[in-house]
């Protein structure tokens, strides 16, 4: 059972669960104890190394994972610093580090410098064309938290930062084909809409109390379909992505599993049940690892 201060959805489980209390606070303000936002981050980066026909490129992968894990982790920090007096009226944020004021924003910051210099560790591995691309996100990733004050669809922001990784792994290796790798980021970017839509059910009641906007709420009855909708554009623009590269409908058939895999989001979410919007939310790990398979077997073919 997770501990009296430990988000209700955290997974809270290995390492994380035995640290001492002032690390495990630090850890959870990473999100150390959720791996699902670092691969979300993750998966993107490797749909645009492994389209590129360039093979397996694993130490490549191997920095662009530690990137994720750190620059996710900074992410969060900075979002609960900035959104400490919104997480204490969310139940579900209610208890995050900084909200419950078990870490001081000063000790915050630090901690969020500390990810930082992580992630320029891994920027430094890339060519400078990739390096310019990866530090192209700081604006958007620093204006995010502000967007669920002033859009009810700051999803679509997010999608804009959280799936920046394909243009980062694609130039990290390619600097051609800039039609090719706008349509895969465009799909990733509509992806990221429709899952975080689904993230956002969880909290719409406490949300529409607090005044935070989201597509969730914007959506209404109507988040299903709204759901179906994006992750149809995910896949026709990723479908048009390997259209550009290949020329080959026979490639398309690599993208089926994981657009069977989102229909079954869509088809089997209920947002009556607490649990669902979770459980499908995180499922969307497995999207990434299919559509990161399409992508090397239509790039590497």
């Amino acid at each position: 059972m997770a501990e009296p201060m430990t988000p209700p959805d955290s997974e809270h489980r290995g390492l994380v669960a035995h640290l001492p209390g002032r690390l495990r606070d630090h850890a959870l303000l990473a999100r150390f104890d959720r791996p699902i936002g670092w691969w979300l981050l993750f998966w993107p980066c490797a749909w645009g190394v492994w389209l590129t026909g360039t093979g397996v490129q694993w130490q490549l992968l191997a920095w662009l994972l530690l990137g994720a894990i750190a620059m996710r982790g900074a992410g969060c920090v900075y979002n609960d610093i900035v959104d400490a007096d919104l997480d204490r009226q969310v139940a579900r944020t209610a208890q995050r580090p900084v909200a419950s004021r078990r870490v001081s924003v000063k000790a915050a910051w630090l901690w969020l410098l500390a990810l930082c210099l992580a992630g320029l560790l891994v920027v430094f591995q890339l060519r400078w064309q990739a390096q310019l691309v990866a530090l192209g996100s700081l604006l958007l990733v620093a204006a995010y938290p502000f967007m669920k004050r002033l859009t009810w669809w700051p999803q679509a922001w997010l999608g804009l930062v959280f799936t920046w990784g394909v243009l980062v792994g694609w130039t990290a290796l390619r600097l051609d084909r800039p039609e090719v790798v706008a349509a895969l980021y465009a799909g990733a970017v509509c992806w990221c809409i429709g899952y975080d839509t689904i993230y956002a059910l969880q909290d719409r009641e406490d949300d529409a109390l607090a005044g935070i906007r989201s597509s969730a709420l914007r959506l209404g009855s109507r988040v299903r379909g709204g759901v179906a909708a994006f992750y149809a554009a995910a896949v026709a623009l990723w479908a048009l992505a390997f259209w550009l590269l290949r020329g080959d409908g026979l490639a398309l058939l690599a993208l089926l599993p994981a657009a069977v895999h989102l229909g079954w989001q869509v088809a089997t979410l209920d947002s009556a049940d607490p649990a669902n919007p979770l459980s499908r939310f995180r499922s969307n790990r497995t999207t990434g690892l299919l559509v990161a398979a399409a992508c090397f077997i239509v790039g590497n073919a």
